[in-house]
Protein backbone atom coordinates (compact mmCIF):
# COMPACT_ATOMS: atom_id res chain seq x y z
CA UNK A 1 0.00 0.00 0.00
CA UNK A 2 0.77 3.26 -0.53
CA UNK A 3 0.06 6.73 1.22
CA UNK A 4 0.85 10.02 -0.67
CA UNK A 5 0.07 12.67 1.47
CA UNK A 6 -0.90 16.17 0.47
CA UNK A 7 -0.29 18.96 3.74
CA UNK A 8 -1.33 17.12 6.36
CA UNK A 9 -4.10 15.01 4.37
CA UNK A 10 -3.20 11.62 4.15
CA UNK A 11 -5.02 8.39 2.02
CA UNK A 12 -3.81 4.59 2.02
CA UNK A 13 -4.51 3.35 -1.08
CA UNK A 14 -4.72 -0.73 -1.23
CA UNK A 15 -5.33 -2.59 -4.51
CA UNK A 16 -6.50 -6.28 -4.57
CA UNK A 17 -7.60 -8.70 -8.18
CA UNK A 18 -7.35 -9.16 -10.59
CA UNK A 19 -9.33 -11.71 -9.26
CA UNK A 20 -12.02 -13.99 -10.22
CA UNK A 21 -15.71 -13.00 -10.45
CA UNK A 22 -19.04 -14.58 -10.42
CA UNK A 23 -22.38 -13.51 -10.97
CA UNK A 24 -23.61 -9.56 -11.66
CA UNK A 25 -20.43 -7.97 -10.96
CA UNK A 26 -19.13 -9.74 -13.97
CA UNK A 27 -17.99 -7.77 -17.16
CA UNK A 28 -17.50 -10.18 -20.17
CA UNK A 29 -15.20 -7.20 -22.30
CA UNK A 30 -13.27 -5.83 -19.65
CA UNK A 31 -11.96 -6.27 -15.58
CA UNK A 32 -15.06 -4.77 -13.39
CA UNK A 33 -13.41 -2.02 -11.11
CA UNK A 34 -14.54 -1.23 -7.15
CA UNK A 35 -13.12 1.25 -5.13
CA UNK A 36 -13.98 1.62 -2.00
CA UNK A 37 -13.40 4.98 0.05
CA UNK A 38 -13.29 4.70 3.73
CA UNK A 39 -13.28 7.40 6.61
CA UNK A 40 -11.02 7.87 9.23
CA UNK A 41 -13.45 7.02 11.39
CA UNK A 42 -17.08 6.01 11.26
CA UNK A 43 -18.90 3.97 8.19
CA UNK A 44 -18.80 5.38 4.52
CA UNK A 45 -21.60 8.03 3.97
CA UNK A 46 -23.34 9.67 0.86
CA UNK A 47 -20.16 11.76 0.51
CA UNK A 48 -17.63 9.09 0.40
CA UNK A 49 -20.31 7.33 -2.20
CA UNK A 50 -20.72 10.26 -4.63
CA UNK A 51 -16.55 10.39 -4.17
CA UNK A 52 -16.50 6.63 -4.83
CA UNK A 53 -18.07 6.84 -8.37
CA UNK A 54 -15.46 9.99 -9.52
CA UNK A 55 -12.62 8.13 -8.40
CA UNK A 56 -14.06 4.45 -10.16
CA UNK A 57 -14.50 6.72 -13.44
CA UNK A 58 -11.73 7.74 -13.59
CA UNK A 59 -9.49 4.93 -12.82
CA UNK A 60 -11.98 3.40 -15.81
CA UNK A 61 -10.45 5.83 -18.27
CA UNK A 62 -7.17 4.60 -17.83
CA UNK A 63 -6.94 1.26 -16.97
CA UNK A 64 -6.77 -1.09 -20.00
CA UNK A 65 -9.16 -3.51 -18.78
CA UNK A 66 -9.66 -5.60 -21.76
CA UNK A 67 -6.04 -7.79 -20.56
CA UNK A 68 -8.37 -8.83 -17.72
CA UNK A 69 -11.86 -9.58 -18.81
CA UNK A 70 -14.09 -11.00 -16.14
CA UNK A 71 -11.90 -10.19 -13.36
CA UNK A 72 -12.80 -8.06 -10.90
CA UNK A 73 -10.41 -5.20 -9.28
CA UNK A 74 -11.22 -3.86 -5.92
CA UNK A 75 -9.31 -0.56 -4.97
CA UNK A 76 -9.54 0.44 -1.06
CA UNK A 77 -8.39 4.14 -0.46
CA UNK A 78 -8.12 4.42 3.76
CA UNK A 79 -8.27 8.41 4.83
CA UNK A 80 -5.60 8.39 7.25
CA UNK A 81 -5.92 12.31 8.35
CA UNK A 82 -7.80 14.88 6.47
CA UNK A 83 -7.19 18.71 6.57
CA UNK A 84 -8.52 19.78 3.26
CA UNK A 85 -8.13 18.77 -0.34
CA UNK A 86 -9.00 15.16 0.54
CA UNK A 87 -10.81 14.37 -3.32
CA UNK A 88 -7.36 15.22 -5.10
CA UNK A 89 -5.29 13.27 -2.33
CA UNK A 90 -7.55 10.17 -2.80
CA UNK A 91 -6.82 10.70 -6.82
CA UNK A 92 -3.61 10.76 -6.30
CA UNK A 93 -3.09 7.95 -3.83
CA UNK A 94 -5.90 5.80 -6.46
CA UNK A 95 -3.43 6.22 -9.70
CA UNK A 96 -0.24 5.60 -7.24
CA UNK A 97 -2.03 2.55 -6.04
CA UNK A 98 -2.69 1.15 -9.79
CA UNK A 99 0.98 2.13 -10.70
CA UNK A 100 1.94 0.03 -7.63
CA UNK A 101 -0.04 -2.85 -8.60
CA UNK A 102 1.18 -3.05 -11.99
CA UNK A 103 -1.79 -2.92 -14.00
CA UNK A 104 -1.49 -1.69 -17.76
CA UNK A 105 -2.50 2.13 -17.68
CA UNK A 106 -3.13 4.16 -21.26
CA UNK A 107 -1.78 7.41 -18.84
CA UNK A 108 -1.42 8.02 -15.28
CA UNK A 109 -3.83 11.16 -13.77
CA UNK A 110 -3.42 13.60 -10.63
CA UNK A 111 -6.01 15.39 -8.60
CA UNK A 112 -5.76 19.07 -7.92
CA UNK A 113 -7.73 20.70 -5.92
CA UNK A 114 -8.45 24.74 -6.42
CA UNK A 115 -10.46 26.78 -4.05
CA UNK A 116 -11.57 30.43 -4.97
CA UNK A 117 -11.24 32.91 -2.17
CA UNK A 118 -14.33 35.70 -1.40
CA UNK A 119 -11.94 37.70 -4.22
CA UNK A 120 -11.78 35.49 -6.72
CA UNK A 121 -8.09 34.12 -6.10
CA UNK A 122 -7.34 30.78 -6.34
CA UNK A 123 -6.08 28.51 -4.01
CA UNK A 124 -4.30 25.41 -4.87
CA UNK A 125 -4.49 22.68 -2.56
CA UNK A 126 -6.93 24.16 0.02
CA UNK A 127 -6.85 23.52 3.88
CA UNK A 128 -10.40 22.69 5.14
CA UNK A 129 -10.67 26.08 6.31
CA UNK A 130 -9.95 27.55 3.29
CA UNK A 131 -12.32 25.71 1.91
CA UNK A 132 -15.01 26.45 3.79
CA UNK A 133 -14.14 30.43 3.53
CA UNK A 134 -14.53 29.58 -0.50
CA UNK A 135 -16.88 30.78 -3.08
CA UNK A 136 -16.11 27.68 -4.93
CA UNK A 137 -14.15 24.51 -4.88
CA UNK A 138 -13.46 22.80 -8.02
CA UNK A 139 -11.55 19.23 -8.04
CA UNK A 140 -10.09 18.29 -11.49
CA UNK A 141 -8.97 14.35 -12.44
CA UNK A 142 -6.25 15.42 -15.13
CA UNK A 143 -4.67 12.80 -17.47
CA UNK A 144 -0.72 12.35 -18.16
CA UNK A 145 -0.48 12.17 -21.81
CA UNK A 146 -2.22 15.90 -22.87
CA UNK A 147 -3.21 17.45 -19.46
CA UNK A 148 -6.85 16.43 -20.43
CA UNK A 149 -9.97 16.67 -17.65
CA UNK A 150 -10.78 13.52 -17.27
CA UNK A 151 -13.47 14.21 -14.51
CA UNK A 152 -14.41 17.12 -12.56
CA UNK A 153 -16.52 18.03 -9.41
CA UNK A 154 -17.09 21.48 -8.43
CA UNK A 155 -19.03 23.04 -5.47
CA UNK A 156 -19.98 26.41 -5.45
CA UNK A 157 -20.53 29.02 -8.25
CA UNK A 158 -18.42 30.52 -10.28
CA UNK A 159 -18.42 32.09 -13.29
CA UNK A 160 -16.89 30.13 -17.20
CA UNK A 161 -13.60 32.33 -17.03
CA UNK A 162 -13.22 31.65 -13.51
CA UNK A 163 -13.15 27.76 -14.29
CA UNK A 164 -11.06 28.26 -16.81
CA UNK A 165 -8.64 29.83 -15.04
CA UNK A 166 -8.53 27.41 -12.37
CA UNK A 167 -8.25 24.69 -14.87
CA UNK A 168 -4.83 26.44 -16.20
CA UNK A 169 -3.56 26.58 -12.42
CA UNK A 170 -5.01 22.86 -12.10
CA UNK A 171 -2.89 21.76 -15.08
CA UNK A 172 -0.33 23.65 -14.46
CA UNK A 173 0.54 22.01 -10.93
CA UNK A 174 -0.55 18.75 -12.52
CA UNK A 175 3.44 18.75 -14.26
CA UNK A 176 4.63 19.05 -10.83
CA UNK A 177 2.65 15.63 -9.30
CA UNK A 178 3.62 14.21 -12.91
CA UNK A 179 7.21 14.72 -12.22
CA UNK A 180 6.67 13.30 -7.97
CA UNK A 181 5.17 10.46 -9.14
CA UNK A 182 8.13 9.54 -12.00
CA UNK A 183 10.62 10.78 -8.84
CA UNK A 184 8.70 7.75 -6.44
CA UNK A 185 9.06 5.64 -9.02
CA UNK A 186 12.77 5.79 -10.06
CA UNK A 187 13.34 5.67 -6.10
CA UNK A 188 11.73 2.69 -6.00
CA UNK A 189 13.20 0.62 -8.73
CA UNK A 190 16.59 2.53 -8.35
CA UNK A 191 19.42 -0.18 -7.35
CA UNK A 192 21.66 2.26 -5.49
Amino acid sequence: PRSPSLGDTSVLAGLYGPAEVKGSKELPDRAALEVLLRPKVGLPGVVERSREQLLRQTCEAVVLGVLHPRTAITLVLQVLSDAGSLLSCCLNAACMGLLDAGLPLSSLFCGVTCALDPNGAIILDPTTRQEQEARAVLTFAIDSTERKVLTATTKGSCSVEEMQQCLAAAQRAADTIFQFYRDSVRRRYSKS
